[in-house]
């Protein structure tokens, strides 16, 4: 049985838990891997509302924003381009020392706080 929205929205929630304490801890590089999931899992629960269709198997923030038809505010919209061209790099690192100078904690803190805002707008397309 597949989830349904609100479990999709749950495990983005806990996903978010676990980039924090990710970034805590500072395993920087795999915040960022976390938060794309966590902002994956939301679109995919969003997906599965709007479409009445379980959602495809793809970690392509992109594809899944275009594809539940909600445009986001520019700036959202921005981040998730940038996020989805993360998810590479973070999820299949080639170079370990190369992801944790270009993540720090700076950097990550930011996106952190990004990936919070575009789960609160994705919340709100959520509810209506």
């Amino acid at each position: 049985m597949s989830k349904g929205p609100e479990e999709w929205q749950k495990q983005a929630d806990y996903d978010l838990e676990t980039a924090d304490f990710m970034f805590k801890g500072g395993r920087y590089f795999y915040a960022v891997f976390m938060c794309h999931l966590s902002i994956e899992k939301a679109l995919k629960g969003l997906y599965h509302k709007k479409l009445d269709e379980i959602p495809p198997k793809t970690h392509n923030l992109v594809y899944l924003m275009n594809k539940v038809g909600f445009k986001p505010p520019e700036e959202i919209g921005r981040f998730l381009v940038k996020l989805n061209q993360a998810s590479i790099v973070t999820r299949y690192p080639e170079d370990l020392a190369v992801l944790q100078r270009e993540y720090t904690q700076t950097i990550v803190k930011e996106i952190l706080s990004k990936t919070r805002g575009a789960l609160e707008w994705i919340r709100t397309v959520f509810q209506r």
